[in-house]
């Protein structure tokens, strides 16, 4: 905490002294800091900010604000920034059904925005935006790739469960896609939901050969102990984020055999990967998740269209974004006709570490250049 104080401090400090400056930037970021899945948001900022102390510009500015997973107060902080602060760029929000009520206006009155997170699947088809960017993912990319992986494992009958909002059915809608079979049952919770007696009761009484699910946050920290305790025998598989490092550590080693799909890893062998898993482990004293990961490769690819172009020249400045030409901590990275990426998801498994603690490790790539199906409804 110590180590993140001094480095807003020395932002709000370079902000300060790049008033002066014609060419200054002012990026808005509004992400989860507080209430549940807040650790999301707070790696996401804490990658963001680290890759702008690393650029050494003194001519940026970075504004943060907590939504605290409200939609009306999400709203609320963009509009202060577009209409108070004047910000060139906004980023920062984690949950789709944010992005709904923010994105659209946002990008409708001229600022750039770029998603570190939140990929739903309107935003990335029919509401698809020039001003629009996806750093991270659409929704339904790493569930998709977890059906393509268990069907060439022979997993024959899977039941799969999501909360019911709009990363939700992305979730599933994309799990079936790539998966091309039936599913025993799909099964929708409630947001923040806590207790899954009932869910895991219907598991255990159906014909399932295997279990994917979508819970991020605290609710799969809950689902999983309470899957444990329930002694259910069954394989579990489910993307990311249900399984980052901050949520294995919290399940313990309930969470260990279960397999998942992330478009990063610490593991990753690649330079740019290496350098950001030190930096940040010494920056803040922990490991990075996969939202640090998009957190990071967010702030760089801002960065690398900066030294071409000013976001007062729109045209030059998007066009600088669609290049994407810098170095991501996940290898190659490209953007799609849609400005969401074209790009390799891998399976991890989560072991027990050294020192005993739960950790993912690597084992392959599920799918490679994996591509949203809903860039064909994009009419940019």
């Amino acid at each position: 905490m110590k180590q993140l104080a001094r480095l807003g401090l020395g932002l709000l400090l370079a902000g300060g002294l790049a008033t002066a400056h014609a060419e200054e930037v002012k990026i808005g970021m509004i992400t989860t800091l507080s209430g549940g899945g807040s650790h999301l948001g707070v790696d996401v900022r804490d990658a963001f900010l680290l890759a702008i102390e690393q650029s050494g510009r003194d001519d940026i500015e970075v504004l943060v604000q907590d939504d605290a997973r409200k939609p009306d107060l999400a709203r609320n902080l963009a509009n202060e920034f577009m209409q108070r602060d004047d910000v060139d760029i906004m980023t920062g929000i984690i949950w789709s059904n944010l992005a709904m009520a923010v994105v659209p206006s946002v990008v409708r009155q001229g600022t750039f925005y770029l998603s570190p997170n939140a990929g739903p699947s309107d935003l990335a088809g029919r509401m698809c935006h020039e001003n629009y960017f996806n750093v991270a993912y659409q929704n339904d990319n790493l569930h998709g790739a977890m059906g393509a992986w268990m069907r060439e494992q022979g997993y024959e009958n899977p039941i799969i469960m999501a909360p019911n909002y709009p990363a939700g059915t992305d979730a599933l809608a994309g799990f079936k896609h790539l998966y091309e079979g039936e599913v025993a049952d799909e099964l929708y919770t409630q947001m923040g939901q806590t207790d899954y007696a009932a869910e895991i009761a219907q598991i255990r009484a159906s014909d399932a050969d295997s279990l994917f699910f979508f819970l991020p946050g605290g609710m799969g920290i809950s689902f999983m102990k309470q899957w444990q305790n329930a002694g259910v025998e069954m394989p579990v598989f489910g993307a990311a984020f249900s399984f980052d490092e901050i949520l294995i550590k919290a399940v313990g080693k309930a969470a260990i055999g279960a397999r998942n799909t992330s478009l990063w890893a610490y593991d990753l062998d690649n330079a740019t990967n290496h350098a950001f898993v030190e930096s940040f482990r010494e920056a803040y004293g922990r490991m990075p998740t996969l939202y640090a990961a998009q957190g990071f490769d967010t702030a760089n690819l801002i960065l690398s269209a900066l030294e071409k172009a000013h976001p007062d020249d729109q045209d030059a400045f998007r066009e600088a974004l669609r290049e994407a030409d810098f170095d991501s901590v996940r290898g190659e990275f490209r953007f799609g006709p849609n400005q969401h990426p074209i790009q390799d998801i891998y399976v991890r498994e989560v072991v027990a570490g050294e020192d005993g603690e739960p950790t993912n490790r690597l084992l392959g790539i599920a799918v490679e250049d994996i591509q949203d199906i809903y860039h064909v409804d994009c009419k940019m």
